[in-house]
C-alpha cells in the first residue's frame, strides 16, 4: 500500500506562485499513476491534474492547463504540482491521490489512496 503526505500550502496574493508536494512511503509507489485534486467547503472534489507511473504522461484540467504544472520524482518518491498565475478561486484544500487504473483518470472515487491535504488561500 501507499500513504501520501501533502504539503507546501499556504496564503499567497493573487498571480503568485506555490509548489505543493506529496511524499510517498511503500515500495509500490512508481506503479501508480498520481493526481492533484482540491475541494472547497460546500464543493465536490475537483481534478486539478494527473502524471502517469513514468511522468511522461500528463493530463489537466481547463482550470489548470496553462497555469499548474505536474511531476514526478520517482527517485525521492515525490509528486509536485507547481502552481503560477493563481486565483482566489484557486483556493482550496489539495489532496493528492495514487491510482492503479487507466490514465488519465478524472474521478476521484477511482483513486485508492489519498493524503490528508494542504490547504491554500489565494487573495485579492
Amino acid at each position: 500500500q501507499v500513504q501520501l503526505v501533502e504539503s507546501g500550502g499556504g496564503l499567497v496574493q493573487a498571480g503568485g506562485s506555490l509548489r505543493l508536494s506529496c511524499a510517498a512511503s511503500g515500495v509500490s509507489y512508481a506503479l501508480y499513476n498520481m493526481a492533484w485534486f482540491r475541494q472547497t467547503p460546500g464543493k465536490e472534489r475537483e481534478f486539478a491534474a494527473a502524471i502517469s507511473l513514468t511522468g511522461v504522461g500528463q493530463h489537466y484540467s481547463d482550470s489548470a492547463k496553462g497555469r499548474f504544472t505536474i511531476s514526478r520524482d520517482n527517485a525521492r518518491n515525490t509528486v509536485y504540482l507547481q502552481m503560477s498565475s493563481l486565483k482566489p478561486e484557486d483556493t482550496a484544500v489539495y489532496y493528492c491521490a495514487a491510482d492503479r487504473g487507466r490514465f488519465p483518470e478524472v474521478r476521484g472515487n477511482e483513486y485508492d489512496y489519498w493524503g490528508q491535504g494542504t490547504q491554500v488561500t489565494v487573495s485579492s
